[in-house]
């Protein structure tokens, strides 16, 4: 994920989002997401001055507590948590928030039926 400020954004995937931290060098940052590795690091190259963004989506059992959760903790949402689409066995769920640098994230949550 490109980030323009490594270090403002540790707190944010850290501390707001609570990814476990695993380890950093100058300008890299290293989060278990899950068993997926997630490195933040600046733009460099023919990506400096462009923005290139793909969402990460996170699965939560609970979307409305977890979004609670992560809103107390000073995320900024942009969609709260709202029925994306009725499946044939469950409804998902979505809220999307962005991190300091405007990169769009998501909790999602496949609520089962019956």
């Amino acid at each position: 994920m490109t980030v323009t400020d490594v270090d403002r954004s540790i707190p944010f995937y850290r501390d707001v989002l609570g990814i476990p931290f695993l380890f950093g060098f100058p300008n890299l940052a290293f989060f278990d997401c899950g068993g997926v590795r997630l490195m933040l690091s600046p733009a460099s190259g023919e990506a400096e001055g462009k923005k290139f963004s793909s969402i990460l989506y996170f699965r939560v059992p609970d979307i409305h507590a977890a979004h609670q959760q992560v809103a107390s903790r000073g995320a900024k949402f942009v969609q709260d948590p709202h029925l994306v689409a009725r499946m044939p066995d469950h409804d998902l769920w979505m809220a999307f928030l962005e991190d300091p640098d405007g990169n769009t994230l998501a909790l999602m949550s496949e609520v089962r039926k019956g």
